[in-house]
Formats: structure tokens, C-alpha cells, sequence
């Protein structure tokens, strides 16, 4: 079992999960074009805190995540809310293709637990509508004490949102933009900034 499957269960408990995704819906609603039929991505779903904050703004929302207790808690959730247009989907996207198009894919605090970073940024360039968003929430580089509690996790340290920007600007996209939108606050009195970075599919 994995690391985030063992946590599936206890997962919302930890209030700091639903004070950071409250604060990236924020930013999300910002960036949503109201229209009929609204069709989101979102990677790495985990139990799905952020996107069912966000349910009634969209038409149709994937929950993608390739632990299965985590879509299992998400599955549970669609039938509480009643969401019918609420997939969620156990999907290896790292390894495995996947058929659609989406007008907006957001992920949180994902980006940095993907090996290939190249790979899955021009994934989800193919799985965009032409002027769909991009929206990324990670943390910015760190001394690699976040994941101190997992020393055996491989995980990128951060990253610099400008560079960032620039790599997804070789991939096909543009008005890349960023800035901070949580600060993860540890008990060993450390912060962890967390940026917000958003660019559109040309």
C-alpha cells in the first residue's frame, strides 16, 4: 500500500489540507470563463477536497489519481454531494494515455511528486482545448525538510515558478503568470511558500 493510500482515510482531517485548497479554489474561480458546458481535469485529485469545492462550477470534473483508497474516498463524496457530474477516475496518467479534452486542469501540491515533469506538462497540453487553463499550485524550492517525515519518498525540491513558465511556454503556452497563494506552517516553525501558477493553451 502506498504512502498516500494508507492516508486516504485520515486525509481531510488535517485542517491545513482544506485551508490550502480553499485558498487555490479562490484563486481557480478567478480564472473560469463562465459557459455552458465546462468540462476540468483535475490531477492528482487525492479525496477530492478542491474540486468539490469547486463542483458547481463546472459542467464535468475528473477526479484523476493513481491511488485507489484516495478515489475511493472521492467516489464516496460524489455520493454524499450528489454529483453526479463528478467522475473520479484511478489513472496512472505518468504512464498511461488518456482520451479527452479539457478546458481547465488544475492540480495542487502534485507537480513535485511527478518524476517526468517534461512528459506530464505536454500531456496535459494534449489534453487541453485550444485556450484552456493550466493551473498549477506547488511549492516553491526548498531545502528538502518538507518531505523529511518520508526520507524514502522521491520527490523534486520545489521549483522556481518563473522557470517553470518558461518550459511551458516551449510547449505551447502562454500568459503564464504566478504568485504566492498558501504558506504551509510546520510545528518545527518552518514555512513552506506555496505558489499559484496559471498560463493558457494558445
Amino acid at each position: 500500500m502506498s504512502e498516500f493510500d494508507s492516508r486516504a482515510r485520515v486525509w481531510d482531517n488535517d485542517k491545513m489540507h482544506l485551508e490550502r485548497s480553499s485558498a487555490i479554489a479562490a484563486l481557480l474561480e478567478k480564472k473560469i470563463t463562465p459557459k455552458p458546458s465546462l468540462r476540468a481535469l483535475e490531477y492528482g485529485a487525492g479525496t477530492g477536497i478542491l474540486s468539490f469545492m469547486l463542483k458547481d462550477k463546472f459542467s464535468e470534473i475528473v477526479l484523476m489519481d493513481s491511488s485507489r483508497e484516495m478515489i475511493r474516498v472521492c467516489e464516496e463524496k460524489k455520493e454524499f454531494f450528489s454529483a453526479n457530474h463528478v467522475q473520479p477516475l484511478w489513472f496512472d496518467l505518468e504512464h498511461n494515455d488518456y482520451e479527452g479534452k479539457f478546458d481547465i486542469i488544475y492540480c495542487q501540491m502534485v507537480l513535485h511528486h511527478v518524476m517526468n515533469t517534461d512528459l506530464i506538462l505536454s500531456k496535459f497540453h494534449s489534453l487541453l482545448n485550444p485556450g484552456g487553463i493550466l493551473a498549477i499550485a506547488d511549492l516553491y524550492p526548498e531545502d528538502g525538510s518538507f518531505h523529511s517525515h518520508t526520507p524514502d519518498t522521491k520527490v523534486h525540491l520545489g521549483f522556481e515558478p518563473y522557470t517553470l513558465i518558461e518550459t511551458l511556454k516551449q510547449k505551447g503556452f502562454n500568459h503564464g503568470e504566478y504568485e504566492t497563494c498558501f504558506v504551509v506552517k510546520r510545528p518545527t516553525g518552518v514555512d513552506y511558500p506555496v505558489f499559484f501558477l496559471s498560463a493558457v493553451k494558445l
